[in-house]
């Protein structure tokens, strides 16, 4: 969904009052505001000292915002320690404040902020904002992802600076061309808005890159797992959650055989 307020402030007080999904929506919003009035006045820091600042900027905004909505909930973060208590809560938030902060410090709009709710097992709600866009994709509202031309190629959102080896080999034996973007929220975000079909990552990530993205994308129809298949899981003692495949659900078992030819 389109969030055309991105401006508006909304009471701590008052975030209490929202829906899981609401919440999610409405912290990610507020956080991507804040990140990028935050880039405008601090336009002249070197690069390494607005990403720490947007990272810390934008926890704080998040965590106080849990705290004050859902203060008996666990909360998993990529600024924060990892509160142990987290694996026998029932509601865990998992966040990432700013997914990207390359993109973030170069003034690009491909970059992201991920609030997440995992509950009993799995994850049940996603917001994803995308500041740079004036975007907020959400798993409820679910968005609706655009149709594809069966005959146009496939398309597959890779780092621009960095992909893994089996995404450029998925994507030579697709015959998919490559659409270069940023943080991996961002490219899942392009499978979801239909700007790109598939996204295969097996460089190493963390729960907090993914949850947030997948839920919205599951929530829209799309296929999301691990490179064998395999579900995703989350809230688990160690976050590490090294690789990810989000697609179309029509080309899935295409994707995730040669996937499985390659390694």
């Amino acid at each position: 969904m389109l969030d055309e307020s991105a401006g508006r402030r909304t009471p701590t007080s008052s975030l209490s009052a929202l829906s899981d999904a609401a919440l999610a929506r409405e912290l990610a919003r507020l956080a991507g505001a804040r990140l990028l009035e935050l880039r405008r006045a601090l336009a002249h820091l070197p690069p390494r000292e607005l990403k720490d600042r947007g990272d810390a900027d934008a926890q704080s905004l998040l965590a106080s915002g849990l705290t004050a909505a859902r203060p008996d909930d666990a909360v998993l973060s990529e600024e924060a320690a990892d509160d142990r208590l987290r694996l026998d809560a029932d509601r865990v938030w998992i966040v990432d404040p700013l997914d990207g902060t390359r993109e973030y410090s170069e003034n690009r709009s491909d970059w992201a902020v991920h609030v997440a709710l995992w509950q009993r097992g799995d994850l049940v709600t996603g917001a994803v904002a995308l500041p740079g866009l004036d975007t907020v994709l959400t798993s409820d509202p679910a968005p609706a992802v655009p149709p594809r031309s069966a005959s146009a190629p496939l398309r597959m959102a890779v780092s621009r600076s960095r992909p893994p080896a089996i995404a450029t080999g998925v994507a030579e034996a697709l015959g998919a061309e490559l659409v270069e973007m940023g943080s991996a929220g961002f490219k899942v975000a392009a499978v979801v808005r239909g700007e790109a079909d598939l996204y295969v990552h097996g460089g190493g990530q963390y729960e907090w890159d993914s949850a947030a993205p997948v839920a919205v994308a599951r929530a829209a129809g799309l296929h999301a797992s691990r490179l064998d298949g395999s579900p995703l899981r989350y809230n688990q003692p160690d976050p590490f959650l090294p690789d990810l495949v989000v697609c179309r659900p029509g080309v899935a078992d295409e994707v995730l055989g040669v996937i499985s030819d390659l390694q």
